[in-house]
């Protein structure tokens, strides 16, 4: 529980940060409005290979092997947009903590200076995900089980992959080495992060679904719309903020990871105890 707490503390020091860079919050929303973007792009020609036939129990929906293609296309490319963005936040958040002045423009320009190393290892973690998802769709409970585990083992380990390649210029397999090495003694603190970060996220939809819940009940339409409008904004709007504050996160572990200095706005902070080494 005492990491749990502590990880709550650190999402409020994230939240300081942050507020010196609001103009960063559209680096997600960038992120969103592509990814819609390049899905309408790949997915839309997949859907339009779509055949129906008739079977004795009944309509069976397939895709064509070109649909496949272009539905893993549109996978691989989803995982980029991510990947970048996240980098480009990372670029923001280094910056800001390292003194800087950061701006989307500057945020951006280093996620593409970073290119070579963001977008390989966008592919290899996607396809990594893509692979271990497929298995437990086939495996049984022990496998879904053992296989959740090695899934959960990856993002782990790969945490702080995008931090190395953005920061230290590293490649994808270095990056991963890096970051792989760096919680090796440390995962327990790594997985409580998480946790953490995922009950503040918890925490921030739960006004928005019991709100837009009531007004939906009260029995008139109206209300029922704005209701959804609400809950709606109000989860996209927590979705956007917890993504800047993870990605600020991650890149706060890394500097101290690797320098043994809290970077700047964390000095006041048990950032130590986060990444406490063995």
């Amino acid at each position: 529980m005492g990491r749990i707490k502590n990880t709550f503390a650190l999402a409020r020091t994230s939240w300081g940060v942050l507020q010196q860079d609001r103009e960063l919050l559209w680096i997600p929303v960038l992120s969103f409005l592509t990814s819609i973007l390049v899905a309408a792009v790949l997915v839309t020609p997949a859907l339009l290979t779509l055949e129906t036939t008739q079977t004795a129990t009944g309509e069976s929906t397939t895709i064509s092997a070109v649909g496949g293609f272009f539905l893993l296309l549109a996978a691989l490319a989803l995982g980029v947009v991510s990947v970048f963005f996240t980098g480009a936040l990372v670029a923001g958040a280094h910056e800001r903590m390292s003194g800087g002045d950061p701006t989307v423009r500057s945020a951006i320009s280093t996620a593409f200076g970073r290119i070579a190393g963001l977008v390989p290892w966008a592919l290899l973690t996607t396809t990594v995900g893509m692979i271990i998802r497929a298995l437990r769709e086939r495996a049984g409970f022990l496998g879904q089980m053992l296989l959740g585990g090695i899934n959960m083992a990856w993002e782990v380990a790969a945490f702080l992959t995008i931090p190395a390649i953005v920061i230290d210029n590293k490649g994808p397999i270095d990056g991963f080495k890096t970051s792989a090495g760096l919680l090796r003694s440390t995962w327990g603190e790594n997985l409580a992060a998480r946790v953490g970060f995922g009950l503040v996220g918890f925490l921030l939809v739960i006004p928005a679904v019991v709100l837009g819940g009531l007004l939906v009940a009260s029995g008139s339409a109206a209300l029922a719309v704005v209701g959804i409008v609400i809950a709606v904004a109000w989860i996209a709007l927590s979705v956007v903020v917890m993504t800047a504050l993870g990605a600020i996160f991650q890149t706060a572990l890394y500097m101290y990871a690797t320098t043994g200095t809290s970077p700047g706005g964390f000095e006041s902070t048990t950032l130590s105890q986060s990444f406490a080494r063995r």
